[in-house]
């Protein structure tokens, strides 16, 4: 059988395409056999058209020989269990107040849920991924965190969050197992202390603590929101940690911000570069890794 002709219209944009995967071969080159952590929440775990191009992308990554690590939030989601159950939910500086009835339907919702949704996912469109929290393993190794909040003229305030918790150590040997093993680990924020008592975390915590112990070659914070933001609106695209310091004495880092960019500052002291990036941007991590300029803002050494 004669095979059909192609047309040049059709010859153009094969060439184009062709084009735009060879340009990608350096940065192949430079992230091939490294590790990138991508913190994954926001509208890109909502919109179904960015689910689809978050699988993609972490599985086109993995087939070309970069190996993705996804740690998940789910904030929204636990919420609207805890409105179903009539717990109410109480926040303080940003933290959910987690008591044990809490705890119970955090754990629930993140790890029996939502970590079971983004492993089909994946495995759906040709990964392969396994789910894992942090009592996986010993994985995340946690503490209480303690929050105190300054006042004028009045003592500091010491605010007990509950099971709310902090990342102590991140025990590797199960993420680089599998790994080894072609697998793509998904991580659940929760972790446990010594005591087996388990812990609710912040994702953007846990994901730069995982993409530290790992020593990660880059970390991505997917978000709702461009990147950092100027006093005028405009996009910062890149800081240094401590340009990135003084964004947040300043006040040009404010709300929910300020605990992605401290992320981000942590990280890189192990980790080449820290991105924060916009989820609502249909293939954004492959647009923050292999376009020159990339997208969002950077924190780097």
């Amino acid at each position: 059988m004669k095979k059909e002709s192609i047309s040049e219209r059709d010859m153009k944009r094969y060439q184009l395409q062709a084009r735009s995967i060879i340009e990608t071969l350096p940065f192949i080159s430079e992230f091939y056999g490294k590790t990138i952590v991508i913190k994954y929440g926001g509208n890109a775990m909502i919109d179904e058209s960015l689910k689809r191009a978050f699988a993609l992308n972490i599985i086109l990554l993995k087939y070309i020989g970069i190996n993705p690590v996804v740690v998940h939030g789910g904030g929204p989601q636990i919420g609207k269990m805890l409105k179903a159950l009539n717990i109410e939910s109480h926040f303080r500086e940003g933290y959910r107040v987690t008591d044990d009835a809490t705890m119970d339907v955090v754990e629930m919702v993140l790890v029996g849920k939502v970590n079971k949704e983004i492993v089909n996912l994946i495995n759906l469109h040709g990964g392969r991924a396994v789910g894992l929290s942090g009592k996986d393993g010993m994985l995340i190794m946690a503490e209480p965190k303690e929050l105190t909040v300054e006042k004028k003229d009045a003592p500091p305030e010491i605010i007990d969050l509950g099971k709310v918790g902090e990342v102590r150590e991140v025990n590797i040997a199960l993420i680089t197992s599998l790994q080894r093993d072609g697998f793509i680990p998904v991580i659940a924020p929760v972790g446990v202390d010594d005591e087996g008592n388990t812990y609710n975390i912040n994702a953007d915590s846990v994901a730069g603590a995982v993409a530290a112990a790992l020593g990660a070659k880059r970390l991505h914070l997917l978000t709702d929101v461009p990147g950092l933001l100027d006093t005028d609106g405009s996009l910062i695209s890149s800081l240094t940690t401590r340009e990135a310091f003084e964004a947040i004495e300043s006040g040009v880092v404010t709300g929910g911000m300020i605990p992605k960019i401290k992320c981000c500052i942590e990280a890189v002291a192990e980790v080449e570069k820290a991105a924060i990036l916009d989820g609502r941007v249909e293939n954004c991590i492959l647009l923050e890794l292999f376009t020159k300029s990339g997208i969002g803002t950077e924190v780097i050494k």
